[in-house]
């Protein structure tokens, strides 16, 4: 699976964004998804994630309520929006997929097998 992450810019504070992660190679129905952000000098953090029935979702306590993950089979699209973005959301965003990936694994990225190229978010005070 190819991970090709767009979507990303410069907005003001309060703004919003929508992330997209589209996959290519094939179909993305069986597999669990994650976002994760990172600045220069820190570990890539979770942000948000899903298993492949996209049921439940999980979030960062620091993006729960104003970011929501989505997914969309049929466009073998994964998507993020970003809402009431603040300047501590400024980072490079990467999606992340795994097949089969467990609800307890969604947070780590070790688990995940395929990585997209990130887009970088920028929030402006």
């Amino acid at each position: 699976v190819q991970l090709q992450a767009s979507g990303g810019g410069l907005v003001q504070a309060g703004g919003s964004l929508r992330l997209s992660c589209v996959a290519s190679g094939r179909t993305i129905s069986g597999y669990g998804f994650g976002w994760f952000r990172q600045v220069p000098g820190k570990e890539r953090e979770f942000v948000a994630g899903f298993t492949r029935s996209g049921a439940t979702a999980v979030y960062s306590d620091s993006v729960k309520g104003r970011f929501t993950i989505s997914r969309d089979n049929a466009k073998s699209t994964v998507y993020l929006q970003l809402n009431s973005l603040e300047p501590e959301d400024t980072a490079v965003y990467y999606c992340a997929a795994k097949a089969g990936i467990i609800l307890s694994s969604l947070r780590v990225p070790m688990y995940y097998d395929y990585w997209g190229q990130g887009t970088q978010v920028t929030v402006s005070s």
